[in-house]
């Protein structure tokens, strides 16, 4: 945001025999520098040109003084640099470091100022999606903005690995208002939403703006479905490993799976016939821990199933594990052989993966979400935290990502709901613009 300098000048008390004098005689000046970097970022790997390319835009080019591409990279990079609100824009459209970020120093027609106001970028949040009207000529593709991340993630890699894991989470995303979706979640203990996540690392993959009144798991196969088939119809050899907490443990997802020669592995909500299974390695850990004064752990492999919800019985890995004087058993469910990974390989996977899943939503981007009727629906994210940068070229900047996604309500089926990420302002090296970060976690 720029700052309005006046030509005042004020003199302070002396210190140690030195003058302390403020004047403010610097022009317009901005305390968005760092956001050159964020420029630089994207001339490297050519995101918002891409997302741009996702709108279309039925305006008269000869009445036009903001293309698509301009405002859609206003809107991105404002938000990156911490400008939620359309209002900042009416002072940010004439920042000299977003103009030349944007490469708009000035405007064409004498009346205008180099960039959007909040009034024009308004338009663009309104976008629907399909066909132009006559009141809203720039639309969005709802099926490319999907595609988007996915594509970013192929374009990342030089050839096809042989195995990707893909990361499931659903988080709570508070909010602090009326918006439209509220509702109490019991387990958050507040109003918020209930978005839905898909990571493959550091990469974004999927982000679905849903409402808390439904499970976990409501939509993931349909995203599933969707992710797979694009990474297969380029990489038609590759192993895909589902990973996700007990919310996902899910007969329709699991039976998917199955179905599609896509391995999983979900974490299983403790019960008591499940504890009942370790009975006797919970006992054993319970004695080696009073005897060395550590935790203890002990793991089994054994066929499972639930009385009504499972279709069928499934391999459970369960820890059995005592520590600071009480049992602490977990349990994992897995379409993974024995002879391709034991028991204990799991669970080692598992505690690695746990700490990087819980950074990651804390270390969540800001984000911004406009429903199909054009309402501002809120932040879907939180804070953001620094974030670990990765190699791309020359440059270390994380891959970044644009989400649609829908409303979800039993009984109601589904909105669109456009979402655009970003990581904030200063991040190591070049920010990501528009971004996430890996949940890996099970347990």
């Amino acid at each position: 945001m720029q700052t309005e300098c006046s030509a005042e000048f004020f003199g302070f008390e002396p210190v140690e025999g030195r003058r302390v004098e403020a004047a403010f005689d610097g022009g317009r000046v901005t305390t968005d520098g760092g956001a050159l970097l964020l420029g630089k970022a994207d001339r490297a790997i050519g995101l918002l040109g891409r997302f741009a390319a996702c709108f279309g835009d039925g305006r008269s080019a000869r009445a036009v003084e903001h293309g698509v591409a301009t405002l859609v990279s206003q809107r991105v990079i404002g938000i990156a640099l911490g400008y939620e609100d359309l209002l900042d824009h009416d002072e940010l459209r004439h920042d000299p470091v977003l103009a030349a970020i944007l490469g708009k120093l000035s405007p064409r027609r004498r009346r205008c100022a180099p960039l959007a106001g909040k009034s024009t970028l308004n338009r663009l949040e309104h976008a629907p999606e399909g066909d132009a009207d006559r009141y809203r000529k720039i639309t969005h593709d709802a099926a490319s903005i999907e595609a988007l991340l996915v594509d970013v993630f192929l374009d990342a890699h030089g050839e096809a690995p042989e195995e990707i894991v893909l990361d499931l989470d659903a988080t709570d995303d508070p909010i602090h208002g009326a918006q439209e979706g509220r509702f109490f979640h019991g387990f958050y203990g507040g109003y918020c939403y209930l978005p839905l996540y898909v990571f493959c690392g550091r990469h974004l993959l999927a982000a679905k703006l849903r409402r808390s009144n439904i499970d976990a798991s409501a939509g993931a196969v349909e995203e599933i479905a969707r992710i797979v088939r694009q990474i297969r119809g380029r990489w038609p050899e590759v192993k895909i490993l589902l990973r996700a907490d007990s919310g996902f443990a899910r007969d329709a997802l699991m039976a998917w799976c199955e179905g599609n020669g896509v391995d999983y592995l979900f974490g299983l909500a403790r019960n008591a016939r499940l504890a009942g299974e370790i009975e006797a390695e919970l006992a054993e850990a319970a004695q080696e821990s009073a005897r060395t004064g550590q935790p203890a752990r002990r793991f089994k492999d054994f066929p499972w199933t639930t009385h009504d919800s499972w279709s069928r019985r499934r391999r459970v890995v369960a820890k059995a594990e005592h520590t600071h004087a009480k049992p602490n058993p977990r349990f994992v469910v897995t379409s993974l052989d024995p002879e391709r990974a034991d028991a204990r390989a799991h669970y080692d996977a598992e505690h690695n993966a746990a700490v990087g899943c819980r950074a990651a939503e804390h270390a969540a981007p800001q984000a911004f979400a406009v429903g199909k009727n054009g309402q501002r629906v809120d932040s879907i994210l939180g804070s953001s935290r620094p974030i670990d940068a990765q190699p791309v070229g020359h440059l270390q900047v994380p891959l970044a990502g644009v989400g649609i996604g829908p409303f979800v309500q039993h009984g109601v089926g589904a909105r669109p709901c456009l979402a655009v990420f970003s990581a904030g302002a200063y991040r190591p090296i070049a920010q990501q613009l528009i971004t996430g970060k890996s949940t890996q976690a099970l347990l």
